[in-house]
């Protein structure tokens, strides 16, 4: 064993026999002398008298969260810790990481967007001394040893601990700290999520709660999966008393079914839920079901008997087989392409679904059914492979989906909309993000409940725990999802990861043409955020003469001037857009491009259908979006993305090009 090796084992074992002997005194934090101990393990000095001229404050927080378990933190201290996130754009208060998935180097490097860091840098170069690069590398590991060994098997566990700093004169100090501790929270048990293969690919389907005489929700759904092409063969309806509705054989209950069924659709009241599952895990007769009803969590009556059922159903994940598996409530269904049906509630002529991609490969996943329903409805170029509504999670989770689709080789991008997390299930979901996108998947996410106003209005919807929305963001990111920030910029996100997904792009110096001179502009504004940067490249002499000439061959030289954003006029045809985009592909210094378009233009071919010049159309082969460019396939270049603007209306639309481009 190592020296730090060593270190750390001495400062878990510490930790551990502090924690005992405050407990045995009836504490739950260690007092000033346990403080002692336990921070002279992090091998940082106790503050002695202040640190140099004007000290830097730091602090350093590691933190057993409700969703994530172990969460790393490091920012600002002092006054400027008291001060509201929302004076400070991203990563420059704190950043934050998931214990689990960082170390020492990597959280130092997330650390060096904070703030304080600059404040660290700034000092240093003010004092002439080196910045505490290896005290808080050390400081970082040992941190992240101990929060390794917090294992829910033990009698007490870390809940916080919070480390006031002093930086300055070339020295780190402690000025501060408060550790507590407690025992370990209920853990459930693991999902059988192999049986999501029977949920989405369904061999046979049972549907309970479907009426004879009225289109009630059961009913709606019936139809809907006979309307998706679902073989009504392998459908049944558990009614007593009835023969067929529709057409679909009719069984008298659970225990009259003659095999095990993959898929049971619950379309009941939500009085009806408790005592009906309860007879689907004794008679063990389905693999996984659907629960439909809301009402179970959402509202205050509600939440503790729905506590208590998914009790029940997580105790049966115990039992030989595992028992099925439940997704929902409060569950809008399933649209599973490859498994031939679709169980939403909603009828299929009022949101079709036709196939819109000659291969699907994305996934959408939602609490809330409405958000996927407003996502394909805004967006008709979205087509994913498979979306499901989990609702209230009352038994399969984010963690859990986004588990088995990080595995499934022919899915590229996977779209997220969370309201929150079960306990311990925010850790397994970004476990999930970290396997997903080493797997080369995209996952871009989007959580509601950011706001006050909004945390509340998830409790209602799905009985959600919206939990910070900062620390939310980091540790996602930090995994390695794609966090959106609004509705819109989901839509964009996802759309973009899966146009871009098989795409690979040098650098970041980035071309822009449009022929709106706002939009020029506006590309170039927005290679910075604070959360992202590029950088306009620099043309190239050559490549300044190449665009002159064709400019002159158009008669615009008079009207644009060459530079990097360049706004080549309305009156640019396609033509023009194709030569000047190639030309910016040749630059050395260009590694994307990205072209507008704009379909109010009389000399483009942007629209979706010409009536008044037919065949002057998007379509044509001559278009921009149909053309074809010798550059990027010659040279194996940047792709170029190609966006219109619909009038009168304030959504951009994303225009995918044929021939592995867009």
């Amino acid at each position: 064993m190592n020296t730090a090796a060593q270190a750390h084992a001495s400062l878990v074992a510490t930790a551990a026999a502090l924690f005992a002997e405050a407990a045995a005194v009836g504490r739950d934090s260690l007092d000033q002398p346990g403080m002692v101990k336990l921070l002279g393990g992090l091998e940082i000095p106790l503050a002695a008298g202040p640190a140099g001229p004007t000290p830097v404050a730091l602090r350093i927080r590691l933190e057993n969260t409700r969703e994530f378990g172990m969460v790393l933190s490091a920012g600002s201290g002092g006054l400027d810790a008291g001060l509201d996130a929302s004076n400070f754009t991203r990563d420059r208060a704190a950043v934050h990481a998931a214990a689990e998935l960082t170390d020492a180097t990597l959280f130092l490097q997330l650390f060096r967007r904070t703030l304080a860091w600059q404040k660290l840098a700034a000092a240093a170069a003010r004092d002439g001394q080196p910045l505490p690069d290896q005290p808080l590398t050390a400081c970082f590991d040992a941190l992240l040893a101990l929060a390794a060994s917090q294992a829910a098997g033990q009698a007490h566990v870390l809940q916080s601990l919070e480390i006031e700093l002093a930086a300055g004169g070339g020295r780190l100090s402690i000025s501060a700290a408060q550790c507590r501790f407690g025992t370990p929270g209920p853990t459930r048990l693991p999902r059988p999520i192999h049986k999501i293969d029977k949920l989405i690919h369904p061999a046979s389907i049972g549907i309970i709660g479907v009426s004879s005489s009225s289109m009630n929700f059961g009913r709606i759904i019936l139809r809907n999966l006979m309307g998706s092409g679902y073989d009504k063969a392998r459908l049944c309806v558990i009614r007593p008393g009835e023969s067929e509705i529709d057409g679909v054989r009719c069984v008298e209950g659970l225990k009259a079914l003659e095999h095990k069924l993959d898929l049971l659709i619950v379309a009941v009241a939500a009085s009806a839920v408790y005592d009906l599952v309860d007879e689907i895990i004794e008679s063990d007769a389905v693999e996984s079901v659907m629960l439909i009803p809301g009402s179970l969590g959402e509202t205050r009556a509600s939440r503790e008997p729905a506590a208590a059922l998914a009790g029940r159903i997580n105790a049966a994940h115990g039992r030989p087989g595992g028992g099925p598996v439940f997704l929902g409530a409060n569950c809008l269904g399933v649209v599973s392409h490859p498994g031939g049906y679709d169980s939403w509630f909603i009828p299929l002529e009022r949101l079709p679904k036709p196939a819109k991609k000659p291969v699907r490969n994305s996934v959408m996943l939602s609490q809330s059914g409405a958000f996927m329903i407003t996502r394909i409805s805004q967006n008709p170029w979205l087509d994913p492979r498979y979306m499901l509504a989990l609702g209230n999670q009352t038994d399969l989770t984010h963690g859990d989906m986004l588990s088995w689709f990080a595995e499934r080789p022919e899915i590229e991008t996977i779209g997220i909309y969370i309201e929150g997390f079960k306990d311990g299930d925010g850790l397994d979901f970004v476990r999930a993000v970290r396997k997903a996108t080493l797997n080369g998947k995209q996952v871009v996410v989007y959580k509601s409940g950011r706001t006050a106003a909004g945390m509340g209005g998830v409790m209602g919807h799905t009985a959600s725990i919206a939990g910070d929305p900062v620390l939310f963001e980091s540790v996602v990111r930090q995994a390695g999802a794609i966090v959106a920030g609004d509705f819109n910029s989901f839509d964009d996100l996802f759309y973009i990861a899966g146009a871009m997904h098989r795409k690979t792009i040098g650098g970041g110096r980035l071309g822009a043409i449009s022929g709106a001179g706002f939009e020029a502009v506006g590309m170039a504004d927005f290679t910075q955020s604070d959360g992202s940067s590029m950088e306009m490249g620099e043309l190239e002499p050559d490549t300044v003469r190449q665009v002159e000439a064709i400019l002159v061959a158009k008669k615009l030289d008079a009207l644009v001037e060459v530079r990097n954003p360049i706004d080549i006029n309305p009156g640019a045809d396609d033509e023009a857009h194709l030569q000047i985009v190639e030309a910016f592909l040749a630059d050395p210094n260009i590694d994307a491009v990205v072209v507008g378009l704009d379909p109010t233009a009389p000399s483009v071919r942007a629209l979706q259908e010409s009536k008044l010049r037919p065949g002057y159309d998007i379509t044509d082969p001559k278009s921009t979006r149909s053309g074809r460019l010798s550059g990027p396939r010659a040279s194996g270049r940047a792709p170029v993305c190609a966006r219109g603007w619909r009038p009168g209306s304030r959504r951009r639309r994303p225009s995918p090009c044929p021939g592995g481009r867009w």
